[in-house]
């Protein structure tokens, strides 16, 4: 990652937060893009200065095409260029199918899907000349079905097609395109969703062949892996980091 530049959607909390201190570590220089602008710049702020290294944050709604198109900007603006990006922004809002607000079913696409594309779309201009690296973080519910979740799965499972097309159609700009899809990682989101009793943490460690959750760091592992040269035969692909949650067929 030494003297990459990347950005990172949904950087400045949960996951994106632990891809963006890993990219950080390891040489990069990132972008933390966030929908909470002052925390992404105290984030980029103390990253830096703890690992020697340059980042900064920058606002941004991803559901907003000239948002993302304002990060990739300022990639360019302030490091000279742009390497890869991660796509980490998301919103968990588990309800009813029946009686889900037609508000909250478009603003989960809005997020989660099409906040996916125009971010990609918009940093994706910037790599046609050297090429890069692209890696959404999707879920294990781009396959599998959960109550309660019917956008939710929508959108991460539309995601994962996106990842597929984006990755045959950019292969010949340089451009790789992949999915990382973790199951539950242990989030302040995710303790929140507990906490409320939308999902049981026994239910999920018992469900879970390795037994427990995921770990922040396990999926800045298969994010770095993806944006690295040891990946630069891969594309179009879906890395799930779910300790075997998808393979577990057994009752």
């Amino acid at each position: 990652m030494k003297d990459k530049v990347i950005a990172v959607s949904g950087g400045a909390s949960g996951i994106g937060a632990e891809i963006s201190s890993r990219l950080i570590s390891e040489g990069a220089h990132v972008v933390i893009a966030d929908l909470n602008s002052a925390q992404a710049a105290a984030n980029a702020a103390a990253m830096a200065a703890r690992e020697g290294q340059r980042a900064i944050g920058v606002g941004c709604d991803i559901s907003s095409p000239e948002q993302c198109e304002a990060v990739a900007e300022a990639a360019v603006r302030h490091f000279g260029k742009l390497d890869g990006i991660v796509n980490c922004a998301g919103i968990s809002r588990p309800h009813d199918s029946l009686t889900l607000p037609a508000p909250d079913w478009a603003r989960m696409i809005d997020v989660q899907l099409s906040g996916a594309f125009y971010f990609a779309q918009a940093c994706a201009r910037y790599m046609l000349d050297t090429g890069g690296a692209i890696v959404f973080i999707t879920s294990t519910n781009a396959e599998a079905a959960f109550p309660r979740r019917a956008a939710y799965c929508s959108a991460k499972a539309g995601v994962a097609m996106l990842t597929k097309v984006l990755a045959i159609e950019w292969a010949e700009k340089g451009i790789r395109v992949n999915a990382v899809g973790p199951a539950y990682v242990a989030t302040d989101m995710t303790l929140r969703n507990i906490a409320a009793g939308n999902v049981s943490e026994d239910q999920i460690k018992r469900r879970i062949p390795l037994g427990r959750l995921a770990q922040p760091p396990d999926v800045a592992d298969a994010v770095s892996f993806l944006l690295s040269e040891k990946a630069s035969f891969i594309t179009g692909q879906s890395l799930y980091v779910d300790g075997g949650w998808l393979a577990y067929g057994y009752f």
